[in-house]
């Protein structure tokens, strides 16, 4: 008899066996035991029933002949109870008809009897494979080895261990005392000489002459209380929002539980301590920022349902014929469109195109998985459009913030002058991005010759010539880059794309039924970051981050326009990969401008470099829509595994924000800018 090899020491996975040939099931089941496997027999669909809800087996081996309960009703009935368990119908009485039947009922394999044991053992170690896999696409966890440190570790979306450390890092900072600074920056009055220590306030200018920060946080919560108990119940608030600043994070960084129940947990906080009343945490979930989110998610879906992604891949993608080209020509020239395209809508047509090239590669080459390629080719895509930010005004909503801050203090900057500033920056760091990925990937991918290019026109030759339907959708793209473009200062980034929906369901191309089936966690997820962001900086908690951040830098980054403009890059760079890039610049550009006016400074030129590090959340999955489009779209079709990983983000995303900074800091700040002129 020879071991299954398949089975770790110790480890005792669990088969149900569901028989009434007494003889049969008795010796089955010593067989199996033998080989490792815990098994539970019965010999009856009811008392398997049963076991399937006290017992959780993996793999259930089930009798297709049985009184009362046959083997069909049986298999319906344990689905109900635990979709994700694997059946192997195992019977002397199989025929075509029968394997037509079960097949319905999502069962693993057919089996007849007398099954050789070596045969079984293969099918059902098959079984526990897709027992994962199906417990993935359930979001269910799923923990190898049953003891206390496993326990704590858990799986993605499931992770105990982090978990009870965030609660107690919450707890320890809703119950310490409120730091003397933050409730100095509460307690200042506009119009004072200590004023400016509350500038970068993100309500700063609606601040009424004698007006504190806790005083007007108080109408906004609202809470009815006067002098030293209002300033404490503003810190208080403070508090709560660096808490969920910092369990938000954790939780995202680590997949400790499912991202979009993340972003619903920052609703719950917000909710029940009061942060916002319920009007208000309602309103800071629904932004622009976040229809256009979901806009872009269900557009995706109707160009993918068209075909069309494959003809707009074929044009971009074109010159794109190995791994090192990728890297040398695609990131470039995907950046560039990025600076004045809609990078969120740039990476949400091409992303499923790579993930079809990455697919028919893996299928070529006989693989069933190429991690490092797959990592190089969506990360590439997605750190070459984050880069692409600081190209132009048009890159994101956060540029305008920056432009309307330097605009409150007299200071215009127009549309030439920010791609004078920006766009020389924007090759150069994607080249380096580019880079990065070959020479991290180059040994370690299996497909060493990837023609994307060729992959991409073999699959557009499958559809054939472009459809009514292409067509349309194409029209309907153009229209809404164009409004994009043209009509976001009007009617934001959510308009377009919302009408753009409406208008695909009115020639026939979207179904209400295909937005149903969107990936809504990074709706969610983005809807939180934004509900997040208007918290620190309505409590003035993110002043309090940005204040003890700066103190913390040392001297010779004060001393000059060029220090200054790296210190903020710095500042804007780290919080941007916690908070949504628009709130990070809402919330620190006020403090960078008046502190480079004091300095005597630029403004412009410290204000350009906090707003271009804006573009640098390459983290974590909430620190950008672009992010979180890759990391919907970085999903196995066939088994639902999550292909790209938040380990992925936080791993490559720390590497590339270093050298973002390096390449800011030499190329641009030490730069070229130093032969630039700046507005006064």
């Amino acid at each position: 008899m020879t071991e299954n090899t398949s089975i770790m020491p110790g480890e005792k996975p669990r088969v149900l066996l569901v028989d009434d040939e007494d003889q049969f099931r008795t010796t089955l089941a010593k067989r199996l035991e033998a080989r490792g496997y815990h098994v539970i027999d019965v010999d009856n669909g009811e008392d398997a029933m049963k076991a399937i809800r006290h017992e959780d087996p993996e793999v259930v081996v089930l009798d297709q002949k049985m009184p009362d309960m046959d083997g069909v009703e049986t298999l319906q009935e344990l689905k109900k109870i635990k979709p994700e368990v694997q059946i192997i119908m195992l019977t002397g009485h199989g025929d075509i008809e029968l394997a037509r039947l079960t097949g319905r009922h999502d069962v693993l394999a057919f089996m007849q009897k007398p099954a050789e044991i070596e045969e079984l053992i293969e099918k059902i170690e098959i079984g526990r494979q897709e027992y994962r896999y199906a417990m993935q696409r359930n979001e269910i966890p799923f923990v190898e080895e049953k003891n206390l440190k496993s326990w704590l570790i858990g799986s993605e979306g499931s992770r105990p261990g982090i978990i009870i450390l965030g609660a107690i890092i919450f707890l320890t900072l809703f119950f310490m005392p409120a730091p003397e600074k933050l409730i100095t920056m509460l307690s200042v009055e506009k119009g004072t000489p200590q004023d400016e220590m509350i500038r970068g306030y993100a309500q700063f200018r609606n601040l009424a002459e004698g007006q504190t920060i806790a005083e007007f946080y108080g109408r906004l919560a609202p809470y009815n209380l006067e002098g030293e108990r209002e300033i404490q119940a503003a810190a208080q608030r403070a508090k709560v929002m660096v808490g969920v600043l910092v369990i938000a994070a954790l939780f995202w960084a680590t997949a400790a539980i499912p991202i979009g129940v993340t972003a619903m947990l920052i609703a719950v906080i917000m909710y029940f301590f009061q942060v916002l009343p319920p009007t208000g945490v309602a309103k800071a979930f629904a932004s622009d920022a976040v229809f256009f989110i979901f806009g872009v998610l269900a557009m995706a879906m109707a160009i993918s349902k068209t075909g069309l992604d494959k003809r707009i891949g074929l044009l971009v993608l074109s010159p794109t014929t190995s791994i090192l080209k990728m890297g040398l020509i695609f990131a470039p020239m995907v950046a560039v469109c990025a600076s004045f395209l809609s990078e969120h809508a740039i990476i949400a047509f091409i992303a499923p195109i790579f993930m079809l090239v990455y697919l028919s590669a893996i299928k070529t080459g006989g693989l069933s998985q190429d991690k490092t390629l797959v990592v190089m080719m969506l990360l590439t895509l997605n750190y070459a459009c984050n880069v692409g930010g600081p190209g132009s005004p048009a890159a994101g909503g956060r540029n305008v913030v920056m432009i309307q801050i330097l605009s409150d203090y007299g200071i215009n900057i127009t549309f030439a002058q920010w791609v004078m500033y920006g766009l020389p920056f924007v090759p150069v760091m994607a080249l380096i991005v580019g880079l990065y990925f070959y020479l991290w990937g180059r040994n370690k991918v299996k497909i060493k010759a990837l023609d994307i290019a060729a992959n991409v026109r073999r699959e557009a030759d499958k559809i054939g010539k472009m459809t009514q339907a292409e067509y349309r959708t194409a029209i309907v793209l153009v229209l809404l880059i164009f409004c994009w473009s043209a009509f976001s200062g009007i009617y934001g980034m959510g308009g377009p794309v919302i009408l753009a929906l409406v208008a695909l369901n009115i020639l026939g191309i979207l179904r209400f039924k295909d937005i149903a089936h969107i990936h809504w966690g990074p709706v969610f997820l983005y809807a939180g970051a934004t509900a997040m962001g208007y918290g620190l900086a309505s409590t003035g908690a993110a002043l309090w981050v940005a204040d003890l951040f700066v103190a913390a830098l040392p001297t010779f980054l004060s001393q000059s326009g060029a220090g200054l403009a790296i210190a903020s890059s710095i500042l804007v760079g780290v919080l941007t990969n916690f908070m949504s890039d628009g709130a990070t610049v809402a919330a620190i550009g006020p403090i960078v401008v008046p502190m480079a006016i004091i300095a005597e400074a630029s403004p412009v030129q410290v204000g350009l470099a906090a707003a271009y590090a804006s573009s640098f959340a390459h983290m974590l999955v909430v620190g950008t829509p672009n992010n979180a489009i890759i990391y919907a779209t970085a999903k196995d079709p066939k088994t639902g595994e999550q292909l790209l990983t938040m380990g992925d983000f936080f791993k490559h995303g720390f590497f590339v924000l270093l050298l973002s900074w390096v390449v800011l800091w030499s190329w641009t700040i030490l730069g070229y800018w130093q032969w630039l002129p700046w507005p006064a």
